[in-house]
């Protein structure tokens, strides 16, 4: 039974030592860009060609930056991570049996993209839950956004606002219209089959719900 005891302790020393060693070191992202993200090199490991450049943030257009917050998380400059809210509304669906909707905010979408997997596990949760708090501490709200536009997926190889913006529109990221903007920011959800230039009727209503979201989102500009 001891050496039970003890080979389990070893196992778990074990474990957390590694978890230690390899925890991301998500100060230095208030000054540095990633190298990687974990999605990144989960598609690069597919033999996915990805398609992805670093873009500053004041080079990023006022019209993405607001589309995306009212598609993907209208309280980021509230909240500190977590939208109680939207978790509320989404527990009351999944106790209804309805299908649940993302309650997940920015910063969590943005240190699963960095470090996790899709995987729903518990411990993959409980990571994102400390990764989230991490940035929320360490980081502005605008250096979250910034990482964020850069990283996440808008296409089948598509990663990051540079990237995306010259893929569909041919212009630079800074010179995006309120349009382009919002058929971006539709893509968010399902980046694989929605993004500019398919026929699908919901990411069609998607990009015109964030238009409407946005024409009463004003407030939002001086906030960005």
């Amino acid at each position: 039974m001891l050496r039970l005891v003890a080979l389990g302790l070893a196992v778990f020393s074990s474990f957390a030592l590694y978890v230690v060693l390899t925890w991301p070191d998500v100060a230095t992202l208030a000054e540095n860009p990633p190298q990687t993200t974990a999605f990144i090199e989960r598609a690069r490991s597919g033999g996915v060609d990805v398609d992805w450049r670093w873009v500053p943030y004041d080079r990023i257009s006022l019209e993405l930056k607001k589309s995306v917050l009212v598609a993907e998380d209208f309280s980021f400059f509230s909240h500190n991570g977590f939208d109680t809210h939207e978790i509320k509304i989404a527990a009351r669906e999944a106790v209804k049996g309805k299908r649940v909707r993302g309650a997940s905010t920015i910063t969590q979408q943005l240190a699963k993209n960095l470090w996790l997997s899709p995987s729903r596990s518990p411990f993959r949760k409980l990571k994102e839950l400390i990764l989230t708090r991490q940035l929320e501490r360490d980081l502005s709200k605008r250096r979250i956004l910034e990482l964020y536009l850069n990283v996440v997926q808008f296409g089948p190889d598509v990663y990051g606002a540079e990237a995306a913006s010259r893929r569909y529109f041919g212009t630079p990221p800074g010179e995006l219209n309120r349009e382009q903007a919002a058929k971006l920011a539709a893509s968010l959800p399902r980046p694989s089959t929605w993004h500019p230039g398919v026929s699908s009727r919901g990411y069609n209503r998607s990009v015109t719900r964030i238009l409407a979201r946005m024409e009463q989102a004003d407030w939002l500009d001086r906030l960005l």
